[in-house]
């Protein structure tokens, strides 16, 4: 599995795996309708969000000590390292109020099951708490971990680009990054 941190369209940094969206599966019959439902509700959240969430996650699955983060390597060792921890940071605060905010919702959610039909409201809820504290998880596990960082032409071609605002030659070079890493809906990642 290979990670990736570049910026984006609007100069925001961006943390992804190679690895697609994944659904989650549930087996109960019973709450089934809910999930099928809350999960369609989950799913429209924008793709840069959903699949830096699951790349947080995935690194829950990994052995292995070192991960190797690819970049655009127009920072040098130092500076990228730095960059990369403070994201962290920034993200493990960011994800640390959005539970407490979950927390505090969820209660309440609960009681929307007087209401007629499945409770969409709780289910969608509940499976973006499960979802940001696996995020959460893998944020903790990130920062305990040694990074590998890797300079990328094309994504140093991608930024310098951006820089430029050659908005002509956007999909060109987003199509050689997906080529070459094999990552499907790049420009739903890093461009519009």
């Amino acid at each position: 599995m290979k990670f990736f941190f570049v910026r984006d369209y609007s100069q925001k940094y961006r943390y992804f795996s190679s690895e697609t969206l994944i659904q989650i599966k549930i087996k109960s019959s019973r709450w089934k309708e809910i999930w099928e439902l809350a999960k369609k509700k989950l799913m429209l959240l924008p793709q840069r969000v959903l699949r830096q969430e699951q790349a947080f996650g995935r690194v829950l699955k990994l052995e292995e000590k070192k991960i190797q983060v690819f970049h655009s390597g127009r920072l040098d060792n130092k500076r990228i390292k730095t960059k990369f921890y403070f994201f962290l940071q920034k993200q493990r605060t960011k994800h640390i109020f959005l539970l407490t905010g979950e927390a505090l919702l969820l209660p309440f959610s609960g009681l929307a099951i007087i209401l007629p039909g499945p409770n969409v409201f709780f289910g969608y809820l509940a499976l973006l708490t499960i979802t940001h504290w696996q995020a959460l998880k893998g944020i903790n596990r990130l920062l305990k971990k040694e990074h590998e960082f890797i300079s990328s032409s094309l994504f140093k071609d991608w930024e310098q680009t951006l820089e430029s605002k050659k908005e002509e030659s956007y999909s060109q070079i987003l199509g050689k990054i997906e080529k070459k890493y094999n990552l499907h809906d790049i420009h739903k990642l890093l461009w519009k």
